[in-house]
């Protein structure tokens, strides 16, 4: 006698999606993806204004600073770092009255980070102090030369920490923008001065390409550990412990050598505008060093360092400019070859930028598609297949 016994069907599966759910899935995909992009270019074109009405506002502010006998090496260092506090505003205005965002200021700040950011900190308050030195003791041609050198550094230890590949657009750029700043330094018209001793021009020498070193080390070290970085939030609240720790040590700098003295001193005293316009210059190089600052940390963390460093560069041949335009520097052809070569440089890397990013959008784009179809394939039916299962038992 055989018994057969047969077994329950298992459930029929799912339908496959209609073409409408396919459309409105591959549109919504696509609306995300063209969504972030949009956003990451809003975000990276805001920084380089940052970067650049920082840049070339502090540049001006600090020749009207020497222009009417202000000379305090401290008060350059200090105005780089002091504006620390306007960094509150991007960290703690999102979460607390715009509601743009769920992740409250420093929820996820680490002990390690922060000690990255003090080590950081004080790094770059030593590069102001040197950078400010530097430029007390020598003259502009043979500073603007020395300084030209610092975006062939950034290349070659971004090469060197985060592995940048060298392409035809970088060096391309680098190349021209170091061709620029070196004829920028050719033109000046500034000689060393005849009252200057020997051993206070080597000290401005050697601070000035300690300066450069520095800072071409400091924005590869930045992009590096800004991988461990969440969002860019975290990037304010980094650049925030690194002001601090620089005014620091620059306020300590300040108090064992006299600088808040020099200070009062020279707003009474020396400064030929008067006492409320030279705290107004020094108020605004506080605002403008912070924005250029907050530019340059956005674009490393938005782009790479190499990409901070051309930036900042390129930002050169537009102070030379400002200076023609607000006081009337005389503008000769070797300036205009050296604009030219600035904004060929410039303009070549971020056409290398645009083609790289639409071509990564691309890939993300066909990689999202590709991951849709998929789904949708395991979803088909399964035809040609029995379904029943039976067991025969003797």
């Amino acid at each position: 006698m055989m018994n057969n016994t047969t077994t329950t069907p298992p459930p029929p599966p799912p339908p496959p999606p209609s073409q409408l759910q396919l459309e409105e899935q591959k549109a919504n995909s696509n609306s995300s993806s063209s969504s972030r992009s949009k956003s990451y270019i809003l975000l990276l074109v805001v920084n380089y204004l940052f970067l650049f009405v920082g840049s070339v506002s502090a540049s001006l502010l600090s020749k009207f600073y020497f222009n009417h006998r202000g000379s305090s090496r401290w008060v350059a260092t200090w105005v780089q770092c002091a504006g620390f506090p306007l960094l509150l505003f991007p960290i703690f205005l999102p979460y607390y009255l715009f509601k743009c965002t769920e992740r409250p200021p420093f929820s996820q700040f680490t002990t390690k980070i922060f000690a990255l950011s003090i080590f950081v900190g004080l790094l770059l308050g030593v590069n102001n102090l040197l950078f400010s030195w530097g430029n007390s003791y020598l003259p502009v041609s043979t500073s603007s030369l020395l300084l030209s050198s610092q975006l062939v550094f950034n290349l070659i230890f971004s090469v060197i920490i985060v592995k940048q590949r060298i392409t035809f657009s970088n060096l391309n750029c680098v190349i021209l923008l170091t061709l620029s700043s070196v004829l920028l330094g050719l033109s000046s018209t500034h000689d060393k001065s005849p009252d200057l001793p020997k051993f206070k021009y080597f000290i401005g020498f050697f601070c000035t390409v300690g300066a450069g070193l520095l800072f071409a080390l400091y924005l590869p070290i930045m992009e590096i550990i800004y991988k461990k970085v969440y969002c860019y939030a975290m990037v304010m609240e980094m650049q925030l412990v690194m002001e601090i720790a620089a005014t620091a040590l620059a306020c300590v700098g300040m108090a064992s050598d006299g600088g808040y003295s020099e200070m009062k001193r020279e707003s009474e005293r020396v400064f030929d505008k008067g006492p409320t316009v030279y705290w107004l210059t020094v108020l605004g190089n506080v605002v403008t060093w912070q924005l250029c600052f907050m530019g340059t940390a956005g674009m490393v963390f938005l782009t790479s360092s190499i990409t901070g460093g051309i930036c900042m560069t390129a930002i050169l041949a537009m102070n030379v400019i400002g200076g023609v335009v607000v006081y009337g520097d005389p503008f000769n052809g070797v300036k205009a070859v050296s604009t030219v070569l600035c904004a060929w440089g410039f303009c070549s890397y971020v056409y290398g930028m645009y083609v790289k990013i639409k071509k990564k959008n691309k890939t993300n784009q066909e990689k999202e598609e590709e991951k849709n179809n998929n789904n949708n394939h395991n979803h088909q039916p399964l035809q040609g297949m029995e379904m029943i299962q039976i067991v025969t038992n003797s």
